[in-house]
């Protein structure tokens, strides 16, 4: 049976305005503008996509509010923000395709020391669940994912196939982890003794906040001591790496294959671009923004977007890599001006 959604029910859904429409128009699915049938929702949430908007064959189309659109196509549901009301389609369309059905495999290996609720929980093929470990309930455990001795996973988590949660780390509620990511693996410890570098023990865990995400093939190292800290919120991206002892505020971002070095604290709102690099004991102050591939060597104030490497204010930072650009030419006029001043003197 196909999922349907009523022009209507999708205002609703997404506290929206109709401008033009059939309130009793039915759709089924949702596209991009430019791959859109009669039957799907679509938005415009930029600018740059306006000609795909006036040629989109979509049914209907969630565009901005504060705009006069003179379009005869589509039926026009006005909102705030298009790209935020986009994703509750999203959710309407997947959360009806998707299905969780408790139970554990017959493949799955779950210690009886494990505290879970069968009826409550579902582990799939080749799922290992150790000694101690507590699963929350609607949690769900893909195939060959392991769970180390006495780990704690709230509820209604996602674990993809292929992840590792390892020894004594806390993932909080609704944490979800992409596969092949990495929770709890040794810190890069090393002290350099008699010629050679001894390992130094890493006995911390990881502690993993409410409503974070962490991304495919992701490593955050336990600490040697204490604790590495993800707040609440906090979205990470595929192909990160957080050091040992890192403490990650509330709702950041962290952007693909940036690296955090060991001992680092990060404030609540931060976000760290593609590529950033982070040195290790220092501090980044709150609702500070890197841009990619950024080079932070030093703490850094916060409320401030910062630029290249090092780390500068942005405006600093663009200042001095446009006087880069023009060093070509600045080394082309000291040369002529010797060899003039060479021509004059001989």
């Amino acid at each position: 049976m196909a999922i349907s959604l009523s022009l209507q029910e999708l205002a609703q859904r997404i506290d929206g305005k109709i401008i033009c429409g059939e309130a009793s128009s039915q759709f089924t699915g949702m596209a991009s503008l430019d791959l859109a049938e009669s039957a799907d929702i679509s938005f415009l949430g930029n600018e740059k996509y306006f000609q795909q908007f006036l040629y989109t064959k979509a049914g209907a189309v969630i565009v901005p509010e504060g705009h006069d659109f003179q379009n005869s196509g589509p039926a026009l549901i006005a909102v705030k923000n298009p790209s935020l009301a986009f994703s509750a389609v999203i959710s309407h369309f997947s959360e009806k395709l998707a299905t969780f059905s408790p139970g554990i495999h017959s493949t799955a290996s779950v210690s009886p020391t494990a505290k879970l609720n069968p009826d409550k929980v579902c582990i799939h093929a080749g799922a290992v669940v150790m000694d101690g470990a507590s699963i929350g309930d609607g949690t769900e455990i893909a195939p060959n994912a392991t769970i180390y001795p006495n780990v704690s996973v709230g509820k209604d988590c996602k674990i993809a196939s292929n992840v590792s949660i390892r020894e004594n780390c806390v993932i909080g509620d609704r944490v979800q982890l992409q596969p092949g990511c990495v929770i709890g693996a040794d810190g890069y410890g090393y002290e350099f003794a008699n010629g050679r570098h001894e390992k130094i023990p890493q006995v911390g865990n990881v502690v993993v906040g409410d409503d974070v995400e962490i991304g495919a093939n992701t490593t955050i190292d336990r600490a040697r001591f204490g604790k590495t800290v993800i707040g609440e919120g906090t979205k990470i991206d595929n192909l990160v790496q957080i050091a040992h002892n890192c403490i990650i505020g509330k709702h950041c971002l962290i952007v693909s294959q940036t690296g955090i070095a060991g001992s680092t604290k990060i404030g609540d709102y931060v976000t760290l671009a593609a590529q950033v690099g982070v040195v290790g004991h220092i501090e980044i102050g709150e609702k500070v923004t890197v841009t990619a591939r950024g080079g932070v060597t030093q703490s850094l104030e916060g409320g401030i977007i910062y630029g290249g490497k090092p780390a500068t204010p942005l405006r600093h930072s663009m200042k001095l890599e446009a006087l880069v650009r023009r060093l070509p030419k600045l080394a082309d006029r000291i040369k002529a001006l010797e060899k003039a001043a060479s021509a004059k003197n001989s």
